[in-house]
């Protein structure tokens, strides 16, 4: 596995490659969300390329070792899907495979919507579509009440690093990494990089909009997950015009991390597939 890097829009794109010297492995493109990098993704990664496919995991625009963003603009999510059809490109391929966790998920689902005619098959982990998303009601809503307090300018930037990153640990006493994470964090420009995420996306994918999705889905719910409720993943189906397969699995809500093998395996079953 080897890191490498693209520039499609005027900012580096780093990203992990298991095979960059096969340009003839279909592609799967695995996208972290937050607070992660690609590296959480190693374990499919190798497991993908085991079984044929060119894995490959890029650092969102902001996050990891891509390049640094300032502005709220610079995290748009066209911005990051345009990112993401050019690092296709770059791969050179026409199509890829797309799985996506969090944040990733809604760069995922976003991709597919948008460019359907670059996503062959489509898995999303954790968040569905955000048009569920939107209606998924009050439960929904009262579990991301941080999502509130990151739109404010300046103030979870204050508040997070406070006594040894404690309101960060809190949130992330599940996540099997989280030492990693916050020395990510602790990086200069790096955490308000990655709220910015929020800020520049999270009131309009509340106004619901984004088109359903052509590529067959799997989606993937954890039933102990503490941000997100089962009937946002579960109303996805009403988003996508290809199949829509559906499966929950024990344990929280970073489900990669937590249990590497068994998504590897969904993942690896999805992709290959047979289309109807």
């Amino acid at each position: 596995m080897q890191r490498a890097s693209c520039r499609p829009n005027g900012l580096d794109i780093a990203y992990l490659d298991t095979a960059p010297d096969a340009s003839q492995r279909p592609v799967v493109l695995l996208l972290h969300g937050f607070p992660d990098e690609s590296s959480m993704w190693t374990p499919q990664l190798e497991a993908l390329h085991a079984r044929g496919f060119r894995a490959v995991a890029p650092d969102i625009r902001g996050y990891g070792a891509s390049a640094l963003t300032r502005r709220v603009a610079d995290s748009r999510l066209d911005a990051v899907v345009d990112d993401l059809v050019g690092l296709i490109d770059h791969l050179g391929a026409a199509t890829a495979d797309v799985a996506g966790h969090d944040w990733g998920a809604i760069f995922a689902w976003a991709l597919a919507a948008k460019h359907p005619e670059r996503v062959k098959r489509l898995a999303v982990l954790s968040v569905g579509h955000p048009n569920a998303y939107a209606r998924a009601g009050i439960e929904q809503s009262l579990r991301a009440w941080y999502a509130l307090m990151f739109q404010v300018p300046g103030l979870a930037e204050r508040l997070l690093p406070l006594g040894d990153w404690r309101l960060l640990r809190g949130g992330m006493t599940a996540h099997p990494d989280a030492d990693s994470v916050r020395a990510q964090m602790q990086r200069p420009g790096r955490l308000r990089a990655a709220l910015n995420v929020y800020r520049a996306n999270a009131l309009a994918l509340l106004r619901g909009g984004l088109p359903a999705v052509q590529a067959d889905t799997l989606g993937i719910y954890s039933r102990a997950d503490a941000f997100l409720t089962r009937r946002q993943m579960e109303q996805s189906k009403h988003h996508v015009r290809g199949r829509w397969r559906y499966v929950e699995r024990p344990g929280g809500h970073w489900m990669p991390i937590e249990q590497p093998e068994a998504i590897a395996e969904l993942l690896i079953d999805h992709f290959t597939a047979d289309p109807d």
